[in-house]
């Protein structure tokens, strides 16, 4: 409002000025009775609304639609058979929780995105504003090293936040997020996170919060380099990264797509997925999956960090593990990283992921509860 009276008053201002020029020059250029007749002075008076007008109209257009120069904040999940729940959750927290204008980049295979689409369309998720997108999983043919303990880690779509600037190309900053979290806070937030110059990605150290430990000592998970490669091979140590140093998780990432193609990083995470079927450098036997490995290695000493608070995560690493309420409730984006999920049972927390849940309307996917 007090931009808009400012810009009235120096438009006010202008027109007398210009009006009295031009009254001058009309009375200098002609004879005596035009200028004092009636269409001199409307001449006058008219002529500088005719060329400020476009002025007015764009200025106004600008203050009035504020919406269509706000920032896009692009958001990349993945939408796989069997836990399409997940993502849809993940998509409702976050679109329930900001003002944004968030840009949803739903990543599925072939055979899944028609399930994903219908379930949005016909959802209360229609209003979201989303483009889908398929994923090839042949570029993964040879990179892949099929001997993990848990077989769903291998699964092609956990692999996309590799290849994201070949997936999302107009954006210059990405937030790319695994499907089993829901947002507590405002994305914003997150897409606000800052990347010190030369840096790909920002992550969440698995150290970083203190109230957290107890819950990676009760179920005897790792949280250092030691978990996730396998220091007897050569080509691990020759990277002479200590086997102490915190590992994070790339459950979360911020990244900058800039930097991300000037590094090279797809690439070199491809190197190192290759070195692993070559030489077995490490196993989902050892630590958390053959994603985090690669990533762990490209990533070492090189990215910045995400707010603690942005990435609470193991909710999935044991039925029997909890958080406080009063921890849970100042979080801001919740992981239920582990085998045990909050759609399937058993699991911890699950109330607060199914407040976000909403319902397949073809019921294809449906919660496991001990009453189902």
């Amino acid at each position: 409002i007090l931009f808009r009276l400012f810009f009235f008053h120096v438009l006010s201002v202008a027109t007398f000025c210009w009006y009295k020029i031009l009254h001058y020059f009309f009375l200098a250029c002609f004879p005596k009775k035009w200028s004092s007749c009636n269409c001199t002075i409307s001449l006058t008076y008219l002529f500088p609304l005719i060329i400020l007008e476009p002025i007015v109209h764009l200025i106004l257009d600008i203050t009035e639609n504020p919406e269509e120069t706000e920032e896009e904040i692009p958001v990349v999940i993945c939408a796989a058979a069997g836990r399409m729940g997940a993502a849809v959750a993940a998509i409702s927290s976050i679109y329930s929780n900001t003002e944004a204008n968030v840009l949803f980049y739903i990543v599925g295979l072939k055979t899944t995105i028609p399930h994903i689409r219908r379930w949005i369309e016909n959802s209360k998720l229609k209003e979201i504003r989303f483009k889908i997108v398929e994923f090839n999983p042949m570029v993964l043919k040879g990179k892949i090293r099929q001997d993990a303990s848990r077989p769903e880690l291998l699964q092609p779509l956990n692999f996309v936040r590799f290849y994201l600037p070949l997936l999302i190309q107009k954006h210059e900053k990405v937030i790319y997020l695994d499907d089993d979290i829901i947002v507590q806070g405002d994305i914003q937030e997150l897409y606000d996170t800052k990347l010190a110059p030369g840096h790909a990605a920002a992550f969440s150290d698995d150290c970083d919060l203190p109230s957290t430990h107890e819950m990676v000592r009760s179920v005897g998970m790792q949280n250092t380099y030691m978990g996730f490669l396998d220091y007897r091979k050569q080509a691990i140590r020759d990277l002479g990264i200590s086997p102490s140093t915190c590992s994070f998780n790339p459950g979360v990432i911020v990244a900058n797509m800039t930097e991300w193609k000037h590094q090279r990083i797809t690439k070199q995470l491809e190197k190192w997925m290759q070195r692993n079927v070559e030489e077995n450098l490490y196993s989902s036997t050892l630590g958390g999956g053959v994603a985090t490995s690669p990533m762990l290695i490209v990533f070492h000493g090189k990215y910045s960090a995400i707010n603690p608070m942005w990435h609470i995560r193991h909710l999935g690493w044991s039925p029997d593990a909890h958080y406080s309420e009063h921890f849970l409730q100042e979080a801001k984006l919740l992981h239920w990283n582990g085998r045990y999920k909050p759609w399937d049972y058993p699991s911890v927390h699950t109330d607060l992921w199914e407040n976000w849940f909403i319902p397949d309307p073809s019921g294809k996917f449906k919660l496991i509860r001990p009453d189902s």
